[in-house]
């Protein structure tokens, strides 16, 4: 059994202290540390933060012999177990890597926990140790019984599946499908309302687990929640039994909070369903490539927009399941995300299915040409999970009926767009098949809005946002006031030369130090203006001719008189 010792070497500079036994190690021992962590799809270098790495057997010193950036060999003799030590530097608050301060550690096993090549199919220990006073633990990985703070998986890729949370944070419980959860929560302000956290999250864990399995147990034996609360933030990553999570303080309940709840903690409740959807939807149910992973270099899928997208669909789905959204505030949800994938040229440019396999230099690396060049996974992958799921209704069946198939067959063998696309045919035909797999590799805007229609849902149009109607994209900062962020292809902006770091300055020498001071200034019709901005330090001035205003913003209602059909595959869709 490969055993580790994790301490908490200093709080001030950021370092854990690992201590790893290998019990009759290989004549040739080789060790590596990730360089990426499944369900975040870039390669990452944890490696980087490794260091005073020295090894021992038994008396006798073990020189590690580095054979490239994140793995060592050690020349061992006889059976005496190898004992390594090294240091861990820790101070991204991110949920994918390690952080460690005064008053909260967190860490991924993919940050500080060495594989042993050609030991990982064997159990794995980790022990937690020197904790500053009051501290606790918290994490998704079986506790040894009988021990303090001493864990033990499977094998090695159970391991690194199982983050910690520790410090003094606000745990909570409650029980789903017969299963017990715990929620931990960093960082909570005075007035959280924790007892509305574990209600709410409860009837997501319910609804979930029944989609999937009915009346029957999930495919775990517990699960964990941990949310590390900070100024401004948002994330997750999910888990095979628990999930870590950032977010915003101010997105946390509040004792009492009126209905209906603020924006902000329906965004966090969207995060809670998304991750926890993924406990199926990419843990267990898995494309073919990640059966096994390779930690040494990127798992390459053209299937993001399976478990990404469909998860990004469902997430939002499950609170109106869950009696946590209503349908009218689910469809503005729903406009949102078609408006957001509708004002990014790069939808023209690239499929879902290559922006999947493109994640790990694309997704995680935007710049000031993202819009233009590239398509989200999840946002066009949740809105092909629509789309499929209408038109499968139509056809008298649904997209749930499709992903439970598709768990009952793929579980074991993995998913392939193959088994998707014969699942669709199976339940809704060939034609049906044929045009998804044209919605995931083509380019083309997907037909949404007859599929709404047909779902008794009212779609509308109106103006777009000023920004959006002249192509640009503007942050406002305290110093350097209006900025351009980006610049999108084919718009009046990109045409009068704008570029992507220009500071706005004035519109017909009316000065802007805010967004609302050029919402202000900016002319209502399309008449030319002249646009005074600063580039590299210095003063110029272009003319901006805007387009002809479209009314190209979508709007999403129920419709008040929907005929019988559509109103039938409405209320099967959103209950109403």
């Amino acid at each position: 059994m490969i055993h580790f010792r994790i301490d908490v070497a200093d709080v001030a500079t950021h370092r854990y202290r690992v201590t790893m036994t290998v019990p009759a190690p290989a004549a040739e021992t080789v060790v590596s540390l990730p360089v990426w962590i499944p369900g975040s799809y870039m390669v990452r270098e944890f490696g980087r933060h490794l260091s005073r790495l020295q090894a021992r057997q038994g008396k006798q010193e073990r020189l590690p012999e580095q054979l490239d950036k994140t793995s060592w060999r050690l020349r061992c003799e006889g059976r005496a177990a190898l004992v390594l030590s090294y240091e861990a530097y820790a101070f991204d608050t991110s949920v994918r890597t390690a952080f460690l301060d005064d008053s909260r550690g967190f860490f991924n096993p993919t940050s500080l926990c060495l594989r042993a090549h050609g030991r990982e199919a064997e159990p794995q220990q980790v022990q937690i140790g020197s904790l500053p006073k009051g501290w606790d633990v918290a994490t998704g990985m079986a506790a040894v019984e009988g021990s303090r703070h001493l864990y033990q998986s499977a094998d090695y890729d159970e391991l690194v599946d199982h983050p910690f949370e520790l410090g003094t944070f606000w745990r909570g419980h409650f029980e789903a499908g017969g299963v017990p959860h715990e929620f931990v929560v960093a960082g909570a302000w005075p007035g959280f309302d924790g007892k509305r956290l574990l209600a709410d999250t409860q009837r997501i864990c319910a609804a979930q687990i029944a989609f999937w399995h009915g009346r029957r147990k999930p495919p775990f034996g517990r699960y964990v929640f941990m949310l590390n609360a900070v100024e401004d933030g948002y994330g997750g990553l999910e888990h095979r039994a628990s999930t870590a999570l950032i977010a915003k303080r101010a997105d946390l309940p509040r004792q009492g909070m009126a209905n209906p709840v603020p924006e902000g903690y329906m965004t966090l409740l969207g995060l809670i369903s998304h991750e926890y959807f993924h406990t199926w939807n990419v843990k267990r149910l898995k494309p073919a490539e990640f059966l096994r992973y390779d930690y040494t270099c990127e798992n390459y899928t053209e299937l993001l927009w399976f478990f990404e997208g469909f998860t990004s669909y469902y997430d939002d789905l499950m609170l109106v399941r869950a009696g946590l959204l209503d349908a009218p505030r689910y469809l503005k949800l729903l406009a949102r995300t078609i408006n957001g994938v509708m004002a990014a040229p790069g939808r023209k440019v690239q499929s879902v299915a290559e922006a999947s396999f493109d994640a790990w230099v694309k997704y995680y690396r935007q710049d000031e040409n993202t819009p233009n060049s590239t398509v989200s996974y999840y946002t066009k992958g949740s809105l092909v999970a629509l789309l499929l799921d209408l038109r499968l209704r139509q056809a008298g069946s649904s997209l749930d009926a499709l992903m439970r198939t598709l768990w009952d067959d793929c579980l074991a063998s993995g998913l392939t767009e193959a088994a998707v696309l014969a699942a669709v045919e199976r339940l809704g035909g060939a034609a049906l098949a044929a045009d998804l797999r044209d919605w995931v590799h083509g380019h083309d805007d997907l037909p949404l809005a007859s599929a709404l229609a047909a779902a008794g849902v009212q779609v509308g149009q109106e103006p777009p946002a000023w920004t959006a109607a002249l192509g640009l994209k503007l942050s406002e900062g305290p110093v350097t006031g209006v900025q351009v962020k980006s610049v999108l292809a084919g718009s009046a902006a990109a045409r009068a030369g704008l570029s992507a770091g220009d500071e706005l300055l004035a519109v017909d020498g009316w000065r802007i130090r805010r967004l609302d001071d050029a919402r202000q200034w900016l002319p209502v019709d399309p008449a030319p203006f002249e646009l005074t901005f600063v580039r590299q330090q210095r003063l110029r001035t272009l003319t901006l001719r805007p387009d002809p205003v479209v009314a190209d913003v979508w709007t999403l209602a129920l419709g008040e008189r929907p005929a019988a059909k559509a109103l039938g595959l409405r209320k099967a869709w959103l209950g109403r």
